[in-house]
């Protein structure tokens, strides 16, 4: 699947199906889903996981708990706008 595919899924009910969770977070998002994004995020162990939290929070307005998360993540609070960041992170799990 590639970007385009993947921002066509958007269209569906549910996301593709073989998807990691990574992928399945942002697309719920993006489906107007915040709270099931969230709840996979949350679950999700490791740097990536807190780095989709942290632009979850970020997209909620919660500027503080997403430094958090990006700071666990081990990364800067994005210059880029909210909609790049979902971009550049759809593009790198897709690889």
């Amino acid at each position: 699947m590639n970007y385009e595919e993947f921002v066509a899924s958007l269209k569906q009910d549910s996301p593709p199906e073989g998807i990691n969770d990574y992928l399945k977070s942002l697309w719920f998002e993006k489906n107007g889903s915040w709270e099931a994004s969230h709840n996979i995020a949350q679950d999700i162990e490791d740097r990536t996981g807190s780095r989709i939290h942290a632009y979850l929070h970020r997209r909620e307005g919660d500027n503080s708990n997403a430094r958090y998360w990006y700071n666990r993540a081990g990364m800067a609070f994005p210059a880029v706008s909210m909609d790049k960041e979902w971009e550049q992170m759809v593009k790198e799990f897709l690889k």
